[in-house]
């Protein structure tokens, strides 16, 4: 599997974006490898055309990526290999969570107490990918059936890209015996691993209520925030989702009027959620548009938010379940053990941005953290971004979700509310 070039058709030197779009600089941690990206890494941003913040460029370009035909050509490969583990530069990779966890029992992988041995699903594509999501204006635009049902057929194929490998997890609540002095309900320890826990007690009683989710739960994560790191002046909450793939009641997400709805699908992959760009991006534009906010209205100018950017930030976002997990926990990865390693970016393109997440390849020592059987008081927090980028904190964190094989026949799946924030210093 070799490493396929960058994707550059445009010069990052010959990007022009109109005034009114805000392009930030690609701020790397010192000692962080360039990323797996599109334009050497220049946010889609910097190919504003009328003000269209760049989607026309990356949906051209998701359509060249295809055309191309790299991404086929792996499937291919994969599906034509025999039965059984697939040899990877990484390691041995299974296309299948029941192969890879059958060599996990052969081979007598053990956990430390409290931990477990399971397969998480690794992106094995070292190129940038595109999602077209599903509001954009592309899928209900009858001239363009036939370039929606190949996006679709896109899409449907990148789960082939993934592989499953044998991944060790530790017990979060005892992250203090792997790094003394480091205690998981601490700032200190979001600062160097990227992950930790809080406590909390919330009043809000049900999680299905968007709107009094916002009313009660945000106002309360929000404190919570406040309360954990010193020094921070302001902090954030501006979404939310309700994962539970068992609910019978209406899913139906309805933005205009700040409902998630509710999520019936875990997200079975190694990633994050922000990164260099994003990070940045959707600060500013919450701060400056309400852009999807669905938390307190912001009303900074420009030149405000810019201020307010010049001092330390950070991404957090926070889980909580609505009763103890039995089944789908969801899973953290310090950032020690992957600080040196580049990521491979994901673009999400909407109708008025293009979002950034992020994925990444195998490595047997990542530092993978879970809950296990966590309760409805227990919070675990992970660090989606963070502004400093002289490699004195972390800058983020990754995670997914995962099957638990030591977990009964009929465990429950995860009930839980995530919430998203900023929180400022």
């Amino acid at each position: 599997m070799n490493q396929p070039k960058i994707n550059s058709s445009h010069d990052a030197a010959d990007a022009k974006a109109s005034a009114s779009v805000y392009v930030p600089p690609l701020q790397l941690t010192e000692g962080q490898p360039p990323p797996i990206a599109a334009n050497g890494g220049l946010s889609y941003m910097s190919f504003d055309q009328d003000g269209d913040a760049g989607t026309g460029a990356a949906t051209r370009a998701a359509f060249d990526q295809i055309a191309e035909g790299e991404s086929q050509a792996l499937i291919d490969m994969l599906d034509s290999a025999p039965p059984g583990p697939i040899e990877t530069k990484w390691g041995i990779g299974f296309r299948r969570y029941a192969e890879c966890l059958e060599y996990i029992r052969a081979n007598n992988i053990e956990a430390p107490e409290g931990g477990v041995v399971l397969p998480l699903r690794y992106s094995v594509h070292e190129q940038p990918s595109y999602s077209i999501v599903s509001s954009n204006a592309l899928w209900h635009d009858p001239r363009r059936e036939a370039e929606a049902r190949l996006l679709r057929k896109d899409e449907q194929d990148s789960v082939r890209l993934c592989l499953y490998f044998p991944q060790v997890l530790r017990d979060a609540r005892q992250i203090e015996e792997y790094y003394p002095g480091l205690k998981p309900d601490s700032p200190e320890c979001m600062d160097k691993l990227g992950v930790a826990m809080a406590h909390c007690e919330s009043k809000c009683e049900n999680f299905y209520d968007a709107a009094e989710v916002e009313r009660v739960f945000y106002p309360e994560m929000e404190k919570l925030l406040l309360e954990f790191f010193p020094g921070a002046t302001d902090a954030l909450v501006y979404n939310h989702d309700v994962f539970d793939k068992e609910y019978q009641g209406d899913r139906t997400e309805d933005q205009d009027n700040r409902n998630p709805g509710v999520n019936a699908n875990y997200a079975n992959l190694v990633h994050n959620d922000l990164n260099d760009n994003s990070g940045r991006v959707r600060c500013r534009e919450l701060l400056t548009q309400n852009l999807r906010n669905f938390g307190r209205e912001q009303q900074y100018t420009g030149e405000q938010a810019d201020a307010k950017m010049s001092q330390r930030f950070m991404s957090i976002n926070l889980a909580k379940p609505m009763e103890t997990v039995r089944q789908n926990p969801f899973v953290l990865c310090a950032w020690p053990s992957f600080a040196d390693q580049p990521y491979i970016t994901n673009y999400r393109v909407y109708d008025d941005r293009v979002g950034e997440t992020t994925r990444f390849t195998y490595r047997p020592d990542h530092d993978w953290y879970w809950f296990p059987e966590q309760q409805p008081t227990e919070v675990s927090m992970l660090k989606c971004y963070d502004s400093v980028t002289d490699g004195s904190v972390s800058r983020w964190s990754f995670h997914t979700a995962c099957i638990d094989p030591t977990a009964s026949d009929d465990a429950p799946c995860r009930k839980n509310v995530v919430v998203r924030s900023f929180v400022f210093f």
